[in-house]
């Protein structure tokens, strides 16, 4: 039998089709945030986590300081909103307290229940 570059290809070509339908893809499992990228208006409670954080006024790093709060402050979140900055999203929240004003959701743990995030901040404040 006579090897032609026809055969040699076409075989080739039979290898790589075999070859990608075998392959199986590590499968990585999602676990969404706490409040879902896809509820603006979710309405919940939030616990500092970082030593200090200023609340601004609008949700932008350019905006002016509303307040401060510190590591173990509740809040109550009104809204959240994402905004888009130098193609990179940044999650903001609206929150009530003693202040009123924006927060960087990063620098907060958040609870469906005010007695959850009581208990949380209880926790840090020891």
């Amino acid at each position: 039998m006579r090897i032609t570059p026809i055969h040699i290809f076409s075989q080739l070509l039979l290898l790589i089709v075999l070859c990608t339908c075998t392959a199986k893809k590590e499968e990585t499992s999602v676990i969404p945030p706490v409040t879902s990228p896809f509820s603006k208006d979710y309405i919940g409670f939030g616990v500092i986590t970082e030593s200090f954080t200023h609340i601004l006024s609008d949700p932008s790093e350019d905006s002016s300081s509303a307040g401060y709060l510190r590591r173990g402050s509740l809040v109550r979140i009104l809204r959240r909103q994402t905004i888009k900055n130098s193609g990179v999203f940044t999650s903001w929240v609206l929150i009530e307290g003693n202040q009123h004003g924006w927060l960087r959701e990063e620098v907060m743990d958040i609870y469906e229940s005010e007695n959850q995030a009581k208990t949380a901040s209880e926790s840090m404040s020891r």
